[in-house]
């Protein structure tokens, strides 16, 4: 059974539901993880998700900023949604595949989207940096207690973990989201959970992955200064099944886009 989850920041679901609508007809996930819906639960777009066929959507938002959603088109099971650092942003939600989703039953899906964190890499300067950092050492303090069975987690992690994540390794090493302060953070969470790097597991460094590219760019395509600030994670369970994990690049030159692009992950279950 080929299973595939798709994890894109849309950088406002109701500006780019259009978007939304298009690369859900054209590409067809199982299930799509949003980040950065930027709108309160009163005002998400759920009939026109709904009418796409994807009937099962699990959502927290907020006005005008954060905001995570779920969808699927097969029946999910409960929805949680978890506090960081003493904030009800809307940053996280889970759900769990009901048994209608065949091999892909019993499955968690966590959607995560972290603090950006600013401009200024100084925990001390930027109250936006340090409540990344924060952010970071609480996801790390709740990911090791719950990697137990199959589980994916994907989202908008902010953070361009290793050398080829980024278009030039020595010119961000001090710019937010490749600072070692924050990679380490990610792998060391990463790591002592368990969870297993999926885009990495294909397709190794020295290879370059980009899922964003910046709005600052007068030329994104031609500049190609990107960075792979999305993730798709899998429980070790689940490291066998990985068959595919794909960038859709073309997005980021759609009309208005966002400035990450979808990735998707495919498991063989």
């Amino acid at each position: 059974m080929r299973f595939t989850v798709t994890t894109w920041n849309i950088n406002s679901v109701r500006l780019r539901i259009d978007q939304v609508l298009r690369f859900l007809a054209e590409e067809q996930p199982d299930v799509l993880c949003l980040q950065e819906t930027k709108c309160p639960d009163d005002a998400f777009p759920l009939k026109a998700l709904r009418g796409s066929g994807y009937e099962h959507v699990v959502f927290a938002g907020q006005k005008g900023y954060n905001g995570v959603a779920i969808l699927s088109r097969h029946p999910l099971l409960g929805r949680d949604v978890m506090a960081f650092c003493e904030r009800a942003d809307a940053r996280h939600i889970s759900a769990v595949l009901g048994p209608e989703a065949g091999k892909a039953a019993g499955l968690v899906l966590h959607d995560f989207y972290v603090p950006a964190g600013g401009d200024v890499p100084d925990v001390g300067l930027n109250p936006k940096f340090a409540h990344k950092i924060d952010f970071l050492d609480a996801l790390r303090a709740w990911g090791g207690r719950r990697v137990s069975g199959p589980a994916i987690l994907v989202g908008d992690l902010n953070v361009a973990p290793l050398e080829h994540d980024v278009w030039s390794h020595k010119q961000l090493l001090d710019v937010v989201s490749h600072t070692p302060v924050e990679t380490e953070r990610l792998e060391t969470l990463r790591g002592e959970a368990g969870w297993i790097d999926a885009a990495r597991l294909l397709t190794p460094e020295p290879e370059k992955i980009y899922t964003w590219w910046s709005y600052r760019s007068p030329d994104w395509a031609a500049a190609n200064k990107g960075r792979r600030l999305d993730h798709a994670w899998v429980s070790p369970d689940l490291a066998g099944t990985v068959r595919g994990v794909s960038v859709a690049r073309h997005a980021r030159g759609w009309e208005r886009p966002s400035d990450h692009v979808p990735v998707t992950l495919a498991l063989d279950l």
